[in-house]
């Protein structure tokens, strides 16, 4: 299998449907494509009912084209993580992993175009994340929640509106951003630094303003994007947690309990923001995201010092921080329900608290006239008799 054929198989996958995300190519199973968040198979002349193992590796093997690095970390670690150009018709991230003796791949697609913060109705204090000069922002949600996707909103705003000097480390680089009022220097792991954490430490040596670290994988890279935020830096960087207790909590556990005070003290003077984000069904299909964020104050320090405790626990110290520009999950779902945007089943799917989301959609439905119950013809029962 050459590279014509590969792409000309990649080109039929794209083509197949709108609203394409990721194509999946896994042993035993058709080649497949998920559109709006539902993987379907792909059918093409000559079709592919049943991938064989060794179609998959034939296939991963000419995505690697013999980079020995990829082809030994396949080998030692099971997994690796490359990126593909179609021409210019589309950029993917690879991932490449073993199962059982075979190999499957997923190639997430990435946008050429670089979304803004309009684009994606993202909420209003990320205009105030922008404008922020050090610290650390955290976003945060599952993998293919949409977070490289608002980062990459978030640096353009800063490339739109600040003269600075700006360091991405990424796996792989997603979006390629044009020199505007910023200067962007983009690299990408195992071509241009072989650890975030030594990449990052070279950063500081390279007189940025703003640095992206793709992911904060381990706590020595933790501890190093720390120092670069207390010595000035706005470090911008994403971990898989579901929620802004959770980011702090998965921080924390990277060090040893000796280290623990220490470390509170050091994220309750560096965190400016958490954003965790999800998407969720749109009605009408596709997706749309939802978004908890939470923004340094005072009680937040005191929760990241001292712990949570009742009546002082991270989902509560949102749900009063409206004036700091502050959203929990629950509340943004019902927004999105009152929007229109998804559906009542929807919406308390995806509640973190049910009872929260089902109040916030019986007020709405109310005020729209609405029945908020399905229980009707209540009548009193005039021949009950008290005994």
């Amino acid at each position: 299998m050459r590279k014509h054929e590969i792409d000309h198989i990649l080109t039929r996958m794209l083509e197949s449907r709108k609203n394409i995300s990721d194509l999946n190519i896994t042993p035993g199973k058709p080649l497949q494509v998920e559109s709006s968040g539902e993987l379907v198979p792909v059918h093409m002349e000559p079709d592919f009912r049943i991938l064989t193992p060794f179609q998959t590796e034939i296939f991963a093997l000419n995505l690697i084209n013999q980079d020995r690095r990829l082809t030994e970390m396949l080998l030692n670690e099971g997994s690796c993580d490359l990126s593909y150009s179609l021409g210019d018709k589309a950029r993917f991230r690879v991932n490449i992993f073993s199962r059982s003796g075979s190999y499957s791949i997923v190639l997430r697609k990435l946008e050429t175009k670089i979304p803004t913060i309009e684009d994606l109705d993202l909420p209003a204090p990320f205009y105030g994340m922008a404008e922020e000069k050090n610290g650390i922002i955290f976003v945060t949600g599952a993998t293919g929640s949409g977070k490289s996707t608002s980062l990459a909103a978030l640096l353009d705003k800063i490339n739109e509106t600040k003269s600075v000097h700006v360091i991405t480390l990424e796996d792989p680089i997603e979006y390629q951003h044009s020199q505007k009022k910023s200067t962007f220097n983009q690299r990408e792991l195992g071509a241009d630094f072989d650890s975030f954490a030594s990449g990052l430490r070279a950063a500081l040596r390279q007189a940025p303003k703003v640095i992206l670290v793709g992911e904060m994988r381990d706590r020595e890279t933790v501890e190093i994007g720390l120092s670069a935020a207390e010595t000035g830096h706005l470090v911008l960087s994403t971990l898989h947690t579901v929620d802004a207790g959770q980011t702090i909590n998965r921080i924390i556990g990277m060090f040893s309990t000796e280290e623990e005070k220490q470390v509170r003290i050091r994220l309750a003077d560096t965190i400016r923001w958490i954003v965790c984000q999800r998407l969720l069904p749109k009605q009408g299909g596709g997706r749309v995201a939802a978004f908890e964020l939470m923004k340094s104050n005072l009680r937040v320090k005191d929760s990241i010092l001292n712990g949570e405790s009742e009546g002082k626990t991270f989902y509560e110290i949102i749900k009063t921080g409206k004036a700091y520009g502050m959203i929990n999950f629950d509340e943004y779902i019902v927004k999105l329900f009152e929007r229109e945007l998804i559906s009542e089943n929807t919406a308390m799917t995806y509640a973190s608290r049910k009872d929260i989301v089902g109040r916030g959609i019986d007020f709405i439905k109310s005020s729209r006239g609405e029945e908020t119950a399905e229980i009707d013809n209540l009548e009193i029962d005039h021949e009950y008799e008290a005994l």
